[in-house]
């Protein structure tokens, strides 16, 4: 930034750079799940695994990682974190089974929490003023670039090379990033913040994990079933557990007083609505794209790139003109305008194209670039500066838990609706033929099919996919709408400035301590 210090700029170089590699991970790896699939055998949830595993560890333990950050100096956290999730990716990289893949996509969710809760936290400790509103836009428009490189990287790595590439990628990048850090980041941490919330840890991720694995396995094992009953109840359970436990903390990783702030509540539902969405639809316009239009992983990927260009361009273009709107004004506006793209892409059918998506995908981009910076202000404008690292997890949780359960609600309903289908057109398919159509497409589904009967399976899956994801569009769609109405009503200029005066900066006994 122009007129910044040096060592601020490597600062804010380090802590964009970790944010772009840990959220590319998410939509690099979305182009290459076809690739993945027909290498390693997966089947539709070892797809969804491939996503969830590392969302969910993400998830699930960005507010625990953000109460170490201002224990421990969210510096250590940080660097910790870039150091795992490079060492994961490797690992993820030299996989040759659904299995080691998943377990290495896990452990990268948790060097992925590290980074993420801290990125806004560490903005927060170093930049003031201006240069903050300057940073945080930026570090917006990285997590645009992130979605919008995502594809196309993705594409052209597995195309070119391999899907392993899609992880390797990741080793110069983190160790770029260690060294920047580790030379210019100061270390703080909260005075206040003694003990670990383990007790929370626990109960919100066995909470997050029993609900999307109720959600991923509730199509084969049955929605009525023993098995998916008990694990959505004892998600329910363990949620009212976490909600006890962080009401008896003296520091808590997730501070319930907040829900108390109308502008609060809001910016997290509409944060939640748009990581479940939206950002949890790529995967399935992916395998649209690739396994029932026939487009390779590159040539997907560019046709995803108006899209998510504009997540990356709208932040910076609009910089000058955002800062004259309030946060929460925005922040309706884009998700208002996100809702009506996902209309405009519903009502796809079987004789549709990539281009019936494009007024969509267009309008979507430039409604998500709008969102994605108005939520990095809001987030920090609710708490002390001490708990800034606490803010930046709950905001981040939101985003991500959102993008994770959203990922296996849309694949549920995707599922079950060409389950649906394929029963109907098919009444004697096996049921090997539906879960054929929702991981690998047209291909896998005539490859079960006897040479007499490949066309006319080929054409049911072809329609039963599409009616699928036109299910998925709608629910999307119902999803921002939510949110926007969220946002509209709890998110006003009034109540996010009561919300900020009630969050003063603390006296200098109560300052966060910067480590020697």
């Amino acid at each position: 930034m122009e007129g910044a210090p040096v060592g601020s700029r490597w600062a804010l170089g380090a802590i964009l750079g970790a944010t772009f590699m840990l959220l590319v991970d998410v939509t690099i790896v979305q182009v290459a799940l076809p690739s993945i699939q027909r290498d390693l055998h997966a089947g539709f949830a070892g797809l969804q695994w491939v996503i969830d595993a590392y969302t969910l560890t993400l998830a699930a333990l960005l507010l625990s990682a953000g109460t170490l950050a201002d224990r421990f100096s969210r510096k250590n956290v940080f660097l910790g974190g870039v150091v795992l999730f490079t060492l994961a990716s490797l690992a993820c990289g030299l996989a040759t089974s659904p299995a080691a893949l998943d377990i290495s996509r896990a452990v990268q969710g948790v060097g992925g929490a590290a980074m993420f809760t801290t990125s806004l936290a560490l903005i927060g400790q170093e930049f003031t003023g201006p240069a903050r509103h300057t940073a945080i836009t930026l570090w917006g428009a990285t997590i645009g670039g992130a979605v919008a490189i995502g594809p196309l990287l993705g594409g052209a790595l597995t195309e070119w090379l391999s899907w392993h590439w899609v992880f390797y990628v990741n080793l110069p990048v983190g160790l770029a990033v260690l060294v920047a850090a580790a030379v210019s980041v100061r270390s703080v941490r909260d005075p206040h913040a003694v003990h670990a919330d383990v007790a929370g840890l626990v109960t919100f991720s066995g909470a997050l994990f029993l609900f999307v694995f109720g959600l991923l396995r509730g199509n084969d094992d049955g929605w009525s079933s023993t098995t998916i009953l008990a694990v959505l109840a004892g998600a329910a359970a363990l949620l009212v557990a976490f909600v006890v436990v962080e009401l008896r903390q003296p520091r808590p990783m997730f501070d319930l007083a907040l829900l108390r702030k109308p502008a609060f509540t809001g910016v997290s539902l509409g944060t939640f609505a748009i990581g479940a969405g939206m950002f949890a639809l790529f995967p399935y316009l992916t395998l649209y794209l690739q396994n029932i239009l026939g487009y390779s992983p590159l040539q997907g990927g560019l046709r995803l790139l108006p899209l998510t260009v504009l997540i990356f361009l709208v932040p910076v273009v609009a910089r000058r003109a955002a800062a004259r709107v309030p946060a929460g004004t925005l922040l309706g506006v884009g998700l208002a305008v996100v809702f009506v793209g996902l209309l405009l892409m519903h009502r796809v059918d079987a004789g549709s194209r990539w281009t019936g998506l494009l007024p969509g995908m267009l309008v979507c981009g430039l409604g998500i670039g709008l969102s994605n910076p108005a939520i990095g202000h809001l987030a920090l404008a609710v708490v002390p500066p001490q708990r800034a690292g606490m803010a930046s997890g709950i905001s981040n949780t939101m985003r991500i838990g959102g993008l994770t359960t959203g990922v296996a609600a849309l694949g549920a309903l995707l599922q079950h609706r060409i389950a649906s289908r394929v029963h109907d057109l098919l009444p004697a398919a096996p049921h090997a033929l539906a879960n054929a159509v929702a991981s690998g497409g047209t291909r896998a589904a005539t490859a079960l099919a006897v040479p007499a009967d490949r066309a006319n399976v080929a054409a049911v899956a072809h329609s039963a996919f599409v009616s699928g994801l036109d299910l998925v569009l709608l629910a999307s769609a119902v999803a921002l709408a939510l949110g926007t109405l969220a946002v509209a009503a709890f998110v006003r200029p009034a109540q996010v400035a009561r919300a900020a005066a009630a969050a003063p900066v603390q006296a200098p006994e109560t300052a966060p301590v910067l480590d020697s």
